[in-house]
């Protein structure tokens, strides 16, 4: 069970209604050159060391070229000495350059990567749970585990890597062309492998965003597998979940094999192309020298540069590979950037009790756009309101509307599927409507930042979690200033009382490795947050119904002290609920059929009747059921 109060989008969700959005490139692009911007010097060093690096590679070929010239023209070997030393000074400067480039460029990645994850954490937790829910679990946990790591990766890695490659690239022709422009013009050679670069990048992005996407789906399957295997074992699903498995383990491997294919394609037409220069060199100075158009040690040089080229184009081509996987990693990271996401409000004002208790349409409900910020009281007002689970299906709730008095308590009631739960969630906060409003002292639910949402309502559910972490770590969720006296007054008012017999008290570490609580003492712990949390309306959908019959005895009598003066929305499916609220709303086919106290809708003989004397187990007309009888099943 968890306490919920969490604000709905504040812009529209995915066109699909489920899967998270992914970054176009443009946005991608933006979001790099930001990065950068926020560690310019750093990038700045690491262009220089390379360039450096880079520099200084260039010095071998060429007084090799010089020693070949030297021998030729019967030169001492002093004179070769002198420049097989300045050869090696040339090489041991190229390797210790290389080497502070690439610890500059792993800093540089690593500071970049922490701020990369930084931001995902913030989006993610400003993500509505509605939008978490529609989407699933392994979308999101795949981008914050596997694609923050290939983005890692890269920035730690592959960057640096294709800076100081691209900079030999350009250095070397830029080289050939000093040596011999005729020669020079051999390196363009190197353009018959463009055509196949652009035939990959054109498939790649989309391709890599497949296999994301499928990745995704296959966490999310084998999560939600593991997280019900009893479900699936006693219902006899596992074959079914395990042609499920195969099929999406397929589908990984189909998109896997399509980015294959693309490499396979890619790297031996450029790795071929990448050769010519080279047989150029060869032939065309061959031609030249014997000509005397050229020397020995020119085109010794031209063939070395060229040659040379090899070893960064592989580079760059094996890299490229992995950058263009680590882009499509990083738009769906940044993707989450457009997600819907809770919008701020200004800090909660003091209550301010209703003027009249009287139901009726509130009349700061009735504009919701020059509707305040922050609630003016706790009168909640539900407007014409239509909903649906996504583009295209059919509405769920259809033109409910609906006053909650400060301090009432509304039993909300019908059989399965009328609406019951969509309408908490939507009086919580944790959705929006697709049309009309909710309102909390005229200002629209939906609207209202977390931290003030929590001090207006919490919906509390059949759901449960636990974090890993102190027991008073969990309950400081809901309130983080709270003292230890008021964690301990918290479970005591919910009937927790295996808390004070833990050996570490409030710092037992529960979850992996700690106290592993069970449905009951989760349920509890959860309810205690609520009591922290300390909003002025809850509503409650079975809270206590994973509880058993004495323990939630237990807990509902300690909670009523708690709930004396709130205002408590109960979605009752057991109808003694019902019978001691205020009032009782029933639900049929995403419609409010009937408003009234439960004397009122019996005497009216209407749908709450049936459901009255069906949940007694007789009929309308027949004998009533002793006083305090008990029925347990849903209606």
């Amino acid at each position: 069970m968890t306490s919920t109060a969490t604000a709905s989008p504040a812009q529209a969700a995915p066109a699909d209604g489920a899967a998270l959005p992914v970054a176009t490139p443009a946005a991608t692009r933006r979001a790099a050159l930001r990065l950068i911007r926020l560690d310019g010097p750093a990038f700045a060093l690491i262009l220089v060391l390379n360039a450096l690096a880079a520099g200084a590679g260039l010095a071998g070929p060429w007084l090799l070229g010089r020693i070949v010239d030297t021998v030729r023209g019967g030169g001492g070997v002093r004179t070769v000495d002198r420049l097989a030393l300045v050869l090696l000074v040339c090489a041991l400067g190229q390797l210790l350059l290389t080497r502070y480039a690439r610890v500059a460029g792993h800093r540089f990645g690593e500071r970049t990567v922490a701020r990369v994850r930084e931001r995902f954490t913030d989006r993610t937790l400003a993500l509505p749970a509605a939008t978490v829910e529609r989407a699933g679990s392994g979308d999101l946990t795949t981008r914050g585990t596997a694609d923050i790591a290939s983005v890692a990766w890269t920035l730690r890695d592959a960057v640096p890597e294709v800076f100081l490659a691209s900079v030999q690239v350009l250095f070397l022709l830029g080289a050939v062309g000093c040596v011999s422009p005729v020669l020079g013009l051999c390196g363009l050679g190197l353009l018959g492998g463009l055509p196949a670069v652009r035939w990959y990048l054109r498939r790649a992005h989309p391709a890599y965003l497949a296999e994301g996407a499928a990745t995704s789906a296959l966490a999310e399957l084998l999560a939600a597998t593991a997280a019900g295997a009893r479900t699936v074992e006693a219902l006899r699903l596992q074959e079914r979940r395990r042609t499920a498995g195969e099929a999406a383990i397929a589908r990984c491997r189909e998109t896997r094999s399509s980015t294959l294919f693309l490499r396979s394609v890619l790297l031996p037409t450029v790795d071929a192309a990448s050769l010519l220069p080279v047989v150029g060199v060869l032939l065309v100075g061959g031609v030249l020298h014997g000509r005397g158009a050229v020397s020995l040690g020119a085109v010794v040089a031209a063939a070395l540069y060229l040659r040379q080229l090899s070893a960064p184009v592989e580079t760059i081509l094996f890299r490229l590979e992995q950058l263009q996987s680590s882009g499509a990693a990083f738009a769906r990271v940044e993707g989450l950037g457009r997600a819907p996401r809770t919008t701020p409000a200004a800090p909660a004002a003091p209550r301010v009790p209703h003027p009249s208790p009287e139901p009726g349409p509130s009349p700061a409900a009735a504009v919701v756009p020059d509707a305040p910020a922050v609630p003016a009281d706790d009168r909640i007002d539900v407007t014409a309101v239509h909903y649906a689970y996504g583009d295209g299906h059919d509405d769920v709730l259809r033109g409910v509307d609906l006053t909650v008095r400060p301090g009432e308590r509304l039993a909300v009631v019908g059989p399965s599927g009328a609406g019951k739960s969509t309408l908490g969630r939507l009086l919580a906060g944790i959705d929006a409507p697709r049309s009309g409003s909710v309102t909390v002292g005229g200002a629209p639910v939906a609207a209202l930042d977390p931290e003030v949402l929590r001090r207006q309502i919490v919906l509390v559910t059949q759901e449960h979690h636990v974090f890993l972490g102190t027991l008073r770590d969990n309950l400081r969720l809901a309130a983080p200033g709270a003292g230890d006296a008021a964690l301990h007054a918290a479970l005591a008012a919910v009937g927790a009382e295996w808390a004070a017999e833990l050996p570490d008290g409030l710092d037992s570490a529960l979850g992996a490795g700690g106290l592993r609580l069970d449905g009951a003492q989760s349920q509890q712990l959860a309810l205690a947050r609520v009591v922290l949390a300390d909003p002025h309306t809850l509503i409650l959908d079975e809270a206590t119904a994973l509880l058993d019959p004495r323990t939630a005895r237990h807990t509902e009598r300690a909670l009523a002290a708690v709930l004396r003066g709130r205002t408590v929305i109960a979605i009752a499916h057991r109808l003694h609920t019902a019978h001691d609220a205020d009032r009782v709303a029933v639900m049929e086919g995403g419609r409010l059929a009937e408003l009234g106290s439960h004397e009122e809708l019996v005497a009216a003989d209407g749908a709450y009747a049936a459901l009255w004397h069906s949940w007694h187990g007789r009929g309308p007309s027949g004998p009533p059921a002793p006083e305090g009888g008990s029925g347990s099943g849903r209606p």
